[in-house]
């Protein structure tokens, strides 16, 4: 199992002091975290942590290599729920996502619906909501089975959260050799599921997993709150059981690449020496 960090580790710091503070802390994997299309203001003033999806790979490459780094993952999080708008994240945006990703080597995008934004999407059924996810994944998950790279999704949303939703979804799509789920440990628990089921429903189909454990007064959040972005405890710390998800991602067979989302340097550093010891045990 291989153990890398969020790309967004330093606020309002660039995207090469990200990578630079990642080795820092010992560790040798990171994933492309923030992105965004065309230009942005702050990252040619260097303080924003964000890769453009129109970037030449050389770039992307050269900041990796320079920090000593294997980029293992793509994040290309979404608006799956909500109509398409030229402000939202969706379709085209994953494709770029892929494509990108491709010719950097990196086999992993992980995508997810996200919260709804509009009363649209606030009031979609089950059923509306599952079409609306598949139909706007259908022209990515294409470009993914055409380029070899593997489309994950990510409990962070209302459907994803819950396993007969992310079941659904990946059922309606097909593609099991493309799609899998990138298993997001304090996202499943926030939502109101247990990660460990993820694992044992899902098994061989979890090609990345997303660290991080929530402290005990995040209960109250529990089926109420779909995500957050980083934890900030340690792994061991919370309530989430870590120790008993990693034993049985061991027994199921997974061996991929792996993600702290974690703030704070020690953070991090003790769940890279805990998670190390419990997939040794």
């Amino acid at each position: 199992m291989k153990i890398g960090c969020f790309a967004l580790v330093e606020p309002f710091r660039s995207l090469e002091r990200q990578f630079y503070a990642i080795k820092e802390m010992g560790i040798s994997c990171a994933d492309l975290t923030d992105n965004h299309q065309g230009g942005m203001l702050g990252v040619e003033y260097g303080f924003a942590a964000s890769v453009s999806l129109d970037s030449h790979p050389s770039k992307i490459r050269a900041l990796a290599q320079n920090a000593g780094l294997e980029l293992t993952a793509f994040c290309a999080h979404a608006n799956l729920l909500d109509p398409p708008a030229p402000d939202i994240y969706g379709t085209n945006e994953i494709i770029k996502a892929i494509r990108l990703a491709a010719l950097l080597g990196i086999k992993d995008v992980i995508t997810t619906e996200g919260d709804p934004k509009t009363d649209f999407g606030e009031h979609l059924t089950r059923a509306e909501q599952i079409f609306a996810m598949v139909e706007k994944l259908r022209s990515p998950v294409q470009w993914a089975a055409e380029l070899g790279v593997k489309l994950l999704l990510e409990p962070h949303g209302r459907v994803t959260d819950t396993l007969d939703g992310m079941a659904a979804v990946l059922e309606k799509i097909g593609h099991p050799d493309t799609v899998g789920i990138c298993l997001d440990t304090g996202n499943a628990w926030l939502g109101g599921a247990e990660p460990l089921d993820y694992v044992k429903v899902f098994g061989g189909r979890i090609g990345h997993v997303h660290w991080k454990d929530m402290p005990k007064e995040m209960e109250a959040q529990r089926g109420k709150q779909f995500g957050c972005g980083m934890g900030v405890i340690p792994l061991g710390d919370g309530v989430v059981g870590i120790p008993a998800i990693v034993k049985a991602l061991k027994k199921s067979g997974f061996n991929g690449a792996t993600t702290l989302e974690i703030f704070g340097a020690d953070n991090v550093k003790n769940s890279a020496q805990r998670l190390a010891m419990w997939w040794a045990e």
